[in-house]
C-alpha cells in the first residue's frame, strides 16, 4: 500500500533527525492519511480513497454518508 494522498499527491518527507550533539539519523515523516468513502463528482458513485486530513478539511472531497 502506498502512502500517498490520492487527491493532492502528498507523500512521505525524508530528512535527518538532528540531535543536540549534531548527530544525524535518517527519518521519515508520513502524511496523516485516512481511508474515507467519498462521492465521485462525475458519476455520483461512492468510492474509497486514501486522503490526507488537509484535503478533507479543505473540502476537496465530499464524504459519503
Amino acid at each position: 500500500m502506498s502512502r500517498i494522498c490520492e487527491v493532492c499527491g502528498k507523500k512521505p518527507a525524508i530528512g535527518n533527525k538532528v540531535s543536540h550533539a549534531n548527530n544525524k539519523k535518517k527519518a521519515v515523516w508520513y502524511p496523516n492519511l485516512q481511508n474515507i468513502r467519498c462521492i465521485d463528482e462525475k458519476t455520483g458513485s461512492v468510492k474509497r480513497l486514501k486522503v490526507c486530513t488537509r484535503c478533507i478539511r479543505s473540502g476537496f472531497v465530499k464524504k459519503a454518508i
